[in-house]
């Protein structure tokens, strides 16, 4: 990624300092609570495709992400003594058939007793001498790796960690502002693209250059939908040629800036007046649903009301017919809006820690009939979400509801109309504030405006 786009754009330096301070108190405590001295936190390494010699698209540990920059830095390690300088031992291999990174350079080096090593093995001697001391933070596929470390993410130390990462530094907010203005750039991209005219495939090439990404750097596969494709949640397939008669258009993608991500989907019509008529309904129901987010709400009980206000929009649009919480209770609702309201959003898409009731790890379930729901936690401050309400025609799930009280109150020949569009979502990425919110994505569509 052109590291450039953050140069030009904010002083996440100036930040910086306080993140990395926020961060080593997270793992002051987690190794008091493993009774551990060290915390050696990996990097990752790429994965060998089966019976070939490709790898597959490396994707760094999110742990070690949140501590410096670094997305592309296989088989590195920081060595964090709490009360020392961390130090990051800085794998760069003599190679020449691959590309090898450059020296480390960026606002965040001076934080680091920074330590170049060329071969795998001189790892081992910037590792602290005592490993029974040691905890290892990461995936560790080859014991080698470990170097003689044997715990290897201990649950005492992880479930710290990920409950921390919920709520995100000023550090983190700036980078996700500012992946959010990049996605917003390459959703304009898309929606210009599929107004031409664009396959699928033409129109994931549009986002892709309005992002400066490839495929690998995108921080979750584009969803590119157009008309019934939109009914399939992670439809990915890309057709290479236009369909003959084009009704609509689903686009859930996203950005990232140093790994943080942004999260986004928007739906359009191709002129079809009653279609257009039901986004805009959808839109306004999702901002009525963004408007609740605070802190101290539940996200379960956001998502049940989530349901509820669908079911006002079903009535209305003429899908079905009944009071809303009939149409809860039958199951109405979910076979239209079958998915989570949302999820948790940082340095992985779906961010660890959405069903946490504690740092010790209590699962949080999500509300009967709702097994698909990502985040269950009440919200705090300066928590990053998705709110991503979604109404389709997924006929699997439609046809479950014959032979039930369900059937009843489905018009099935709106349904037959809608089918050809394949659906709406609407998503957003939202900062929890104390009374009040903010919202990256509508925000950056406006700058891009």
């Amino acid at each position: 990624m052109n590291n450039n786009y953050t140069d030009k754009n904010t002083s996440l330096g100036a930040l910086y300092a306080s993140h990395l301070g926020a961060v080593t108190r997270r793992h002051d405590h987690a190794l008091e609570q493993a009774g551990a001295s060290h915390a050696i936190i990996y990097s990752g390494n790429p994965k060998v495709v089966f019976l070939d010699d490709n790898n597959y698209p490396f994707k760094a540990n999110p742990h070690f992400v949140s501590w410096v920059p670094l997305t592309r830095l296989p088989y590195s390690y920081i060595v964090y003594t709490p009360g020392e300088t961390p130090v990051l031992i800085y794998f760069q291999p003599h190679d020449y058939w691959h590309v090898v990174p450059g020296g480390p350079d960026g606002y965040w080096t001076d934080h680091f007793d920074i330590r170049i090593v060329h071969a795998i093995e001189d790892v081992a001697i910037h590792l602290p001498e005592n490993r029974e001391k040691c905890i290892v933070i990461g995936e560790i596929d080859d014991e080698a790796l470990a170097y003689g470390i044997e715990r290897i993410n201990p649950n005492t130390a992880i479930n710290i960690l990920h409950y921390a990462r919920g709520n995100k530094t000023n550090y983190e907010l700036a980078t996700m502002r500012l992946a959010s203005q990049r996605g917003a750039i390459g959703h304009r991209a898309a929606e210009a693209a599929f107004r031409d005219g664009r396959s699928e495939f033409e129109i994931h090439r549009a986002y892709c250059k309005a992002v400066s990404h490839t495929d690998p750097e995108l921080p979750y596969g584009n969803i590119v939908a157009l008309n019934s494709h939109g009914a399939v949640l992670h439809y990915t397939d890309l057709d290479r040629a236009a369909p003959e008669l084009v009704n609509s258009f689903l686009i859930d993608a996203g950005a990232q800036v140093h790994g943080y991500a942004s999260d986004i989907t928007r739906t359009y019509s191709y002129g079809d007046r009653r279609f257009q008529d039901l986004i805009d309904r959808m839109d306004i129901m999702q901002r009525e649903i963004v408007n609740q987010v605070e802190v101290g709400v539940d996200y379960r009980e956001l998502h049940v009301a989530t349901h509820k206000m669908l079911a006002h929009i079903l009535v209305d649009a003429e899908l079905a017919g009944g009071d809303p919480d009939t149409l809860l209770e039958t199951g109405v609702t979910s076979a239209f809006f079958p998915h989570g309201l949302g999820h948790l959003l940082g340095v992985q898409v779906h961010d660890v820690g959405g069903f946490m009731e504690n740092e010790s790890g209590t699962v949080i379930d999500p509300p009967s009939g709702h097994p698909y729901l990502r985040l269950t936690r009440v919200l705090e401050e300066n928590m990053v979400l998705t709110i991503e309400p979604g109404l389709y025609v997924i006929d699997m799930l439609l046809e479950n509801l014959r032979g039930t009280p369900a059937e009843g109150h489905v018009n099935w020949n709106t349904v037959d109309w809608l089918r050809p569009y394949g659906g709406i979502r609407i998503e957003d990425n939202v900062r929890v504030m104390v009374n009040d919110r903010e919202n990256l994505t509508r925000d950056a569509f406006a700058a891009a405006s």
